[in-house]
């Protein structure tokens, strides 16, 4: 096949396509400078992305396949947009550096792990995910570390909701995780309590838009209420079909958010995208683990939002009548924006990460004793 200077690593499901799907349009721009081919190693997330995506998609499912591969294309730098035990298949190739970008910015326990360490360089949005990694991992490498804001975010997705006079309230819950420790979601504690308060404000469109994997959550509660959840906007529909209440468990929560008004969400990536792409408009955030002073401590968007528990839920239809009216943490979003993501409009990541990723190929071609330019004359 042709050159290829980036793999754009994924080993995982379909059901985790979600991590990185939103880098497609970012590789593409990659693409333009330094040519990327998709590695993956599930054959059914290969045709998934394929109908996605113009980019060269490579399978190999074993790992033989995989060494295989990589010795044929001899590209120069990977990336890997999550933390999946397969990466280490991967990582095993000295001959190209590896990079991870993850595929969200939050400030969930998961967002600073130890794995960080296997990789050459660690992609971050900006000072928050820095005080982050510094603060939870032991003889880290800082400067293994660079600030590249949010490219995913950069990209605007066609709006998904219809035109409405009315004040759309966006109720956006993370899942579980895979383990207690990476538990925020808010839909087993607060859901229906969340959604009856935002369906009570006068005057107001409900959308409900869930992570993905609370739709196929593995936890009896966790779907109990998710139904619960379901069949509270299937009947405010019924009861006022011209209101718009909607509930979307599929599709990009990006599209839904120029029309909204406001956010009610868990600690998650989605509260990070608000702020980079909605900073003008209201976040209120969850606590399902009444665990305030650690939630201000650690998540540090907490501080510029209103925080919603089982103890005020009760009071959340005249708390957001008030925010929706005059928005006082305003200010409070624009200082904590640049702390998350620098001083970084939307548009700017992408060229950041362009030009990080191509530092990392001219640095892959030092290391080995390539000159690049070298190369481009036998190439003319």
């Amino acid at each position: 096949m042709s050159e290829v200077s980036v793999v754009a690593y994924f080993a995982d499901d379909p059901t985790r396509t979600y991590q990185i799907i939103p880098w497609l349009p970012v590789l593409e721009r990659l693409h333009q400078q330094h040519p990327v081919a998709l590695v993956l190693r599930d054959p059914d997330s290969a045709e998934l992305l394929g109908a996605r995506t113009t980019l060269p998609i490579l399978v190999a499912p074993t790992f033989p396949e995989l060494t295989e591969l990589y010795d044929t294309i001899d590209a120069k730098v990977v990336l890997y947009c999550n933390n999946s035990p397969a990466n280490f298949q991967s990582l095993v190739d000295g001959r190209m550096l590896h990079a991870h970008v993850n595929h969200g910015e939050s400030d969930k326990q998961s967002m600073a792990s130890n794995n960080a360490k296997a990789y050459d360089r660690v992609f971050v949005a900006g000072e928050a995910a820095v005080q982050r990694h510094t603060a939870a991992l032991m003889e880290f490498d800082a400067s293994r570390l660079v600030r590249i804001g949010r490219p995913q975010l950069d990209s605007r997705a066609a709006d998904a909701l219809a035109p409405t006079d009315r004040r759309t309230v966006l109720y956006a819950p993370t899942w579980e995780g895979d383990a207690d420790y990476n538990d925020y979601t808010s839909v087993e504690v607060l859901g229906r309590s969340i959604v009856d308060a935002v369906l009570a404000v006068p005057d107001v469109r409900l959308v409900y838009k869930p992570h993905p994997k609370v739709t196929t959550s593995l936890r009896p509660s966790i779907r109990e209420a998710h139904r619960d959840v379901l069949a509270a906007v299937a009947q405010a529909q019924e009861d006022e079909p011209t209101a718009g209440h909607l509930a979307v468990v599929a599709g990009d929560i990006l599209a839904l958010m120029p029309a909204c008004d406001a956010m009610i969400t868990d600690v998650s990536s989605v509260g990070l995208d608000w702020l980079y792409l909605r900073n003008e408009r209201p976040i209120l955030l969850t606590d399902p683990h009444l665990d305030g002073d650690r939630l201000r401590r650690e998540v540090p968007v907490s501080r510029c939002a209103d925080v919603v528990d089982v103890h005020n839920v009760a009071d959340l239809t005249e708390l957001l009548v008030s925010r929706l009216e005059v928005d006082e943490h305003h200010l409070a979003r624009v200082a904590m924006r640049h702390h998350y993501f620098d001083d970084l409009q939307v548009g700017e990541s992408t060229e950041r990460f362009v030009g990080a990723v191509g530092e990392l190929v001219a640095l892959r071609d030092r290391l080995r004793g390539v000159d690049p330019s070298a190369d481009a004359a036998l190439l003319a």
